[in-house]
């Protein structure tokens, strides 16, 4: 409020001064027509020889002169005065705007409490701290299903294999038994049979199973 009633004033003064520069303008220009028909009348008087006219006449010439010279200093005055009070407004305006600025930063600084923001930013550390944790222990237990099934699945994949190279050493073995032992079940078979778990034992052994 203040700073708008004192631009109010600042306006009333700069419309004030611009009135007083046209009106000294004016009074310049009559002095300069003045000062022209005294000096025509100056001329006149010197021809026809009237000496104490020309004296009243240029005394009136000096004064109209200094009177004239004093309207360029008034003028020059008027216009510093204009430019000062132009300074003035730019710079009540540039106090307005800090005053405004302040006001925001105080709000800003209230609503910002330094303690509850350092708070708040632990309080985020800490929630995040703990969410990482569960995330990484979420992903060790996934971790630890998924390879243990891949564990089973590869010692799996192991026994079937042993399995498999026994069997084919088997199945050699057993090729080269006579064909009327494969075909009959005699005691051949039972000695093949046994000849066959002690061929598992030594193929277990040597692949370093117990």
């Amino acid at each position: 409020a203040i700073n708008i009633f004192f631009a109010d004033i600042i306006k009333e003064q700069n419309r004030e001064l611009r009135g007083t520069q046209r009106a000294i303008s004016r009074d310049r220009a009559a002095l300069e027509k003045q000062e022209k028909q005294l000096e025509l009348e100056i001329k006149k008087m010197a021809k026809t020889g009237n000496k104490e006219a020309c004296k009243v006449l240029a005394k009136q010439l000096v004064q109209l002169r200094k009177q004239k010279n004093r309207t360029y200093a008034v003028s020059s005055k008027v216009t510093s005065m204009s430019t000062q009070t132009k300074v003035m407004n730019s710079q009540m305006k540039m106090a307005g705007a800090m005053s405004a600025t302040a006001k925001t930063m105080q709000a800003v600084n209230k609503k910002m409490d330094p303690q509850k923001t350092l708070q708040t930013m632990q309080n985020f550390q800490k929630e995040n701290m703990k969410m990482e944790m569960t995330e990484e222990m979420i992903n060790d237990t996934l971790d630890d299903i998924f390879d243990a099934s891949d564990e089973e699945e590869e010692s799996q994949d192991i026994v079937n294999q042993v399995l498999d190279e026994i069997g084919i050493e088997i199945s050699g073995k057993m090729a080269k038994a006579p064909s009327a032992a494969r075909g009959l079940p005699s005691a051949s078979a039972s000695t093949a049979a046994t000849i066959s778990d002690e061929e598992i034992e030594r193929q277990l052994k040597a692949l370093g199973v117990d």
